[in-house]
């Protein structure tokens, strides 16, 4: 398996261990400033990302744009672990070459633009959008005061740790 799909599966993999640890009322809980978004929705929109791009249109083509954004993801664990499981049993079973030309259609904020990716480079844009996604729900978890024991989440492996002096 190539590093790269191993990479997401080993990010994606902290998403049912935070699912295991919530109640379906902590996975919708939007009270958290200055966004109000909640865990749910950060999981859903990174599962949404994966979704999209096993979705490759007969022109080779892979839209970012078009999500599924399934709500009932976003409030109820069970659900929201069902996804998880089939994002990472198809993650599992990429046979694509990394190297592949894709062409990935998404919105930057000017309108849908087509753009020319490999295949790995929109698996690692993907990782590096789930860790992104994964530091916000960290700051929801603290707002929440839901202990999440993963010195590692929300952190991009090239990210400097803070270190405490004694």
């Amino acid at each position: 398996m190539n590093i790269i799909i191993q990479s997401a599966l080993k990010t994606l993999e902290k998403s049912e261990y935070l699912l295991n640890s919530l109640s379906n009322n902590q996975l919708c809980n939007a009270s958290i400033p200055p966004y109000y978004s909640s865990i749910g929705t950060h999981i859903r929109h990174i599962l949404d990302f994966y979704d999209c791009i096993y979705n490759v249109s007969t022109e080779n083509k892979i839209d970012l744009t078009a999500r599924s954004r399934n709500k009932t993801v976003e409030s109820n664990c069970d659900c929201a672990k069902d996804y998880l499981e089939k994002i990472l049993n198809t993650l599992k079973s990429v046979e694509r070459d990394v190297n592949q030309k894709v062409i990935v259609i998404d919105d930057l904020g000017l309108g849908k633009i087509e753009m020319l990716y490999t295949f790995g480079a929109l698996l690692a844009q993907a990782n590096s959008h789930t860790i992104h996604h994964y530091a916000i729900i960290s700051y929801i978890l603290e707002g929440l005061k839901i202990n999440f024991n993963d010195s590692d989440f929300g952190y991009n492996p090239t990210t400097p740790k803070a270190t405490l002096e004694n």
